[in-house]
């Protein structure tokens, strides 16, 4: 059967290029009526234009579809609920939340003014947070809710000059940790995608040979299918490029456990090293105490 979005409300930011873009075009192409949110500023997050989400708007009408632009910052609490409100204002619901929006102020931590690493994360982290806080209380209340958060490689494994934007995707990861478990009961999931696509925000990173097979719009099914209402993962990350799809978990080693009634050296440590990283032990890592509390047991320590 055909996913489709009828009578779904979606929000995209950051979606009058790039990732955003496709996001949009896709979900209104299977019936959802989108707000395309983009201020229109430049990479680096400075400036504005109205024309960038109008167009896209644009597109999905002539398309046959339904939209409405907004072109608040995510960066600004206020402004990220109007956003929300955009699509309350118009069709009575949010159904699904796509926070896509991005900056890059690029440079080695050295080098790296605090000013650019604290507007990184207002826009990455804390405009993922403001758009989620605004939409959170509706999805309640609906008993439906879908949400994506856009985190990155630059966060899990780390990408030189990015130290500003790496520490703010991850912080997303930790967001949809919490809120997975806070919005099972109402059927609020929430999952992140982790994307590498040729944009005007990567033009200058990815090699020549590479950027041709990089199309967003091999990125955005995946987005497509964690707004849909079959979609049933929660907590999750996804990894999406040039067709490829791949789910992106925590792991953790067996390790060592020591007898928490003695002492533990560090000499203990140093010795132990080997089998505490060693990931041929390795199985994922959920809980919140990761294995302890089932070793801790198997040594009669707790009931």
């Amino acid at each position: 059967m055909t996913v489709r979005f009828d009578d779904r409300v979606a929000i995209v930011t950051g979606a009058g290029a790039g990732l955003g873009r496709t996001h949009a075009l896709l979900l209104a192409s299977r019936g959802a009526k989108v707000v395309v949110n983009d201020p229109g500023g430049s990479v680096d997050g400075t400036g504005g234009a109205n024309a960038v989400a109008d167009k896209v708007v644009a597109e999905i009408r002539e398309a046959g579809g339904e939209a409405v632009a907004s072109y608040a910052s995510v960066a600004d609490e206020a402004a990220a609920a109007s956003i929300i409100q955009t699509a309350m204002d118009k069709w009575g619901r949010v159904d699904a939340l796509v926070c896509n929006a991005g900056i890059l102020r690029d440079k080695a931590f050295n080098n790296m003014s605090m000013e650019d690493y604290v507007f990184v994360n207002q826009v990455h982290h804390f405009g993922t947070a403001f758009c989620v806080k605004a939409a959170w209380p509706v999805m309640r209340k609906q008993q439906y809710g879908r949400i994506v958060v856009t985190t990155s490689s630059s966060g899990t494994v780390g990408n030189f000059g990015q130290a500003n934007y790496g520490a703010a995707k991850m912080a997303v990861n930790g967001l949809i940790n919490v809120l997975r478990l806070e919005g099972a009961k109402y059927n609020i999931r929430c999952n992140a995608i982790s994307p590498s696509a040729y944009t005007r925000m990567t033009e200058a990173l990815l090699p020549p040979d590479i950027a041709p097979w990089m199309k967003p719009e091999l990125v955005s099914p995946m987005v497509a299918w964690l707004c849909s209402e079959e979609c049933d993962q929660n907590g999750e990350i996804f990894a999406a490029s040039a067709g490829n799809f791949a789910r992106v978990q925590y792991f953790a080693t067996e390790g060592v456990q020591f007898d928490p009634a003695e002492p533990v050296s560090i000499e203990m440590i140093r010795d132990s090293l080997g089998k505490i990283r060693d990931l041929g032990t390795a199985r994922p890592y959920t809980g919140l105490f990761g294995m302890v509390v089932e070793k801790l047991r198997a040594m009669g320590r707790i009931k």
